[in-house]
């Protein structure tokens, strides 16, 4: 597909403050118990602000399907309808437990690429497999086990098996994968919430100490994940997960006739992205939201696959 210029360098910045508007707002109920509460304020201000975007916006990752989510449901239009046509992948609050419970990594995370380039993905599980940038492709694949993953990894970094780290979501439907993991004398790193900083985390393995990714997740959330690889360079595949025939039914209402595909990172992300996460909670990947006399605090991680750019933006907001 050619590439199609969607204005992502005037509309970078538009979507950091949609970002940091939805972290601003779930900041107050952090360790407040109520993740519902938490979730529908970052939704409410996420929404304003896309409004006053000049795209013509539809999400195509979002809260839900319309009669499960009164807002950013999945096909909502969303902007000023005077701009470029554009999908648009968010989730306003990933970790509204961390956010409940004033625990680590919670954030607000927003992609916005040209319309039709990102995949309507169900809401699903998709296995996830990722790795970061300098790798021949294929060096891991979807077909392989896990101790065959981290031995071809472990051979093309030119290091034992015992040198690689993967991250892995902590779960009950893990434990076989992380028992066939600790046989090769890998490192584990979990995490208890929030896989898209997880997979971003593979894209600088110097600084995190994490080489690759794998587990089951949701399937949105693999969309966001693959826009972030996109503009920082790394590898990322996913396989739909399917339960039941509802689950299916999902997938076939989304477009998806085959269930056995593996997505690519550039099958999910099929052009240029522009991609904006803002802490809510202290992270790994950024820092939360600071309580300052008279002050609001947002860091805030923006970057644009098209010329591989990576911001990190500090926005100090008056308090009301």
């Amino acid at each position: 597909m050619s590439e199609i210029d969607f204005n992502d360098r005037m509309l970078s910045l538009g979507l950091a403050r949609v970002s940091e508007a939805a972290a601003v707002a779930s900041a107050d109920w952090v360790g407040r118990g109520d993740k519902e509460a938490a979730d529908q304020a970052a939704v409410n201000a996420m929404r304003e602000q896309l409004n006053r975007l000049d795209v013509t916006g539809v999400v195509v990752i979002g809260e839900g399907e319309r009669d499960e989510a009164p807002m950013l449901f999945i096909g909502e239009e969303v902007g000023s309808g005077n701009g470029p046509a554009v999908d648009i992948a968010l989730d306003p609050l990933e970790g509204t437990t961390p956010t409940a419970k004033d625990m680590p990594n919670a954030m607000t995370v927003i992609a916005m690429a040209a319309r039709g380039t990102l995949l309507h993905a169900p809401d699903v599980y998709m296995e996830k497999l990722a790795i970061g940038p300098g790798y021949r492709p294929g060096v891991v694949t979807m077909d392989m086990s896990p101790s065959e993953r981290v031995s071809s990894l472990a051979a093309a970094k030119g290091c034992s098996t015992e040198k690689i780290t993967v991250c892995v979501l902590e779960r009950p439907r893990h434990d076989a994968m992380v028992a066939e993991l600790r046989s090769t004398g890998c490192a584990i790193s979990f995490i208890t919430d929030g896989d898209v900083a997880g997979v971003i985390h593979c894209a600088e393995p110097e600084k995190t100490g994490i080489d690759m990714y794998m587990g089951a997740g949701g399937a949105p959330e693999g969309v966001l994940a693959a826009a972030a690889l996109k503009c920082m360079g790394g590898q990322f595949y996913g396989k739909l997960l399917f339960r039941n025939d509802d689950e299916r039914g999902r997938a076939k209402k989304a477009g998806i006739t085959n269930y056995d595909r593996v997505y690519t990172r550039d099958d999910l992300v099929k052009g240029d992205v522009i991609f904006a996460a803002t802490g809510v909670t202290d992270g790994s990947l950024v820092p939360g939201v600071k309580r300052e006399v008279g002050y609001l605090t947002t860091e805030t991680i923006l970057m644009r696959s098209k010329t591989g750019s990576l911001r990190r933006m500090i926005y100090r907001n008056p308090r009301t």
